[in-house]
């Protein structure tokens, strides 16, 4: 089995068709079809089923895709590594993010690399915690930004800070349980708050598990002896704020998610205490393979550049609301 024969049969796949795949590949279709053919022989299973329109994948083809892909993306990083070991400033990072920070540290990063990395590429994906650290594993990022992860034989991790969470409330809504609620809107400069304890008594709309958000709200009200209400399970940020803002529940978000919407204004973001609700970020990276020059370098500006960004939300929300938020 030849890099060159994974390389073939995943464009195949991908673009279903051999003619199409042979174009994109520059290489003339009966080179492509004995290569892959080749690789057919030596695994003793067809991969593909041949139609008038093109190609589809048997099982077989369907399994050997998902390994295919892992490995060129090894061999891939393997080069990556190597070419940045040469020239130290230079090559590719893939970062995951969690959607929550997505909206926010992406375009200061981009700025930040450009600025301080020139010569090095930034590529940004988005997911759930949990499987952005698959897609570490597997090679497909290279370093990752995570909520609530814990440390293994495959993942190193650095913690960066504790991100504290908000209540999210309707415009028009006091801190009076229930939804929608009619209680007037507080004061300029009045500041409001609510105890952890009284968080389970909101009506939530929140992710379902096993996101982290869900599993820091739900942990933290078990140690207090309370039990998460849910309104809404959604995941999309910008769809919590959109329902927040009609009076159908309340959301728990950190700061930056709020802002980077567009309705950052029309919602109340009130702190929680007693004690205060927070989930933990930390920088991953693969525990199996070396940190290149560059990959320190982006961990140190990536460290930077979300510290900054979750910072500034904080402050900005502090004094909006003329109080000191711890």
């Amino acid at each position: 089995m030849e890099l060159k024969q994974l390389e073939y049969f995943r464009h195949v796949a991908e673009l279903g068709s051999f003619t199409r795949a042979a174009s994109f590949l520059s290489v003339v279709q009966p080179a492509l079809s004995r290569q892959v053919r080749q690789l057919e022989v030596e695994l003793g299973q067809n991969l593909f089923e041949r139609n008038g329109r093109g190609v589809v994948l048997t099982d077989a083809g369907s399994r050997l895709l998902e390994h295919t892909r892992g490995i060129l993306t090894q061999v891939g990083r393997a080069r990556q590594e190597l070419e940045d070991q040469r020239n130290g400033d230079s090559g590719h990072i893939a970062l995951g993010l969690p959607p929550s920070l997505g909206s926010s540290v992406t375009v200061p990063l981009v700025k930040a690399f450009a600025s301080s990395l020139p010569n090095a590429r930034l590529a940004t994906v988005e997911g759930l915690s949990a499987y952005i650290l698959e897609w570490l594993n597997v090679g497909r990022v290279d370093c990752a930004l995570v909520y609530n992860a814990t440390a293994s034989a495959t993942v190193d991790l650095q913690p960066l800070l504790d991100d504290q969470l908000y209540l999210i409330a309707p415009p028009a809504a006091g801190v009076s349980r229930g939804a929608p609620v009619r209680k007037a809107a507080p004061r300029a400069g009045q500041s409001e708050s609510i105890t952890l304890a009284e968080l389970s008594d909101y009506p939530l709309i929140i992710p379902s598990r096993p996101h982290a958000l869900r599993m820091s709200v739900e942990n933290a009200l078990a140690g207090v002896d309370r039990k998460i209400r849910v309104a809404h399970e959604i995941e999309c940020i910008p769809a919590v704020i959109d329902l927040v803002r009609q009076g159908h529940g309340f959301g728990v978000l950190p700061l930056n998610a709020v802002k980077s919407t567009q309705w950052a204004h029309d919602v109340r973001v009130l702190p929680i205490g007693h004690p205060t609700l927070t989930t933990s970020l930390s920088i991953a990276t693969s525990a199996h393979r070396p940190r290149s020059p560059l990959m320190r370098k982006a961990i140190d500006l990536i460290r930077n550049i979300v510290r900054a960004e979750i910072n500034s939300s904080q402050t900005t929300h502090a004094v909006a609301n003329g109080t000191e938020i711890a």
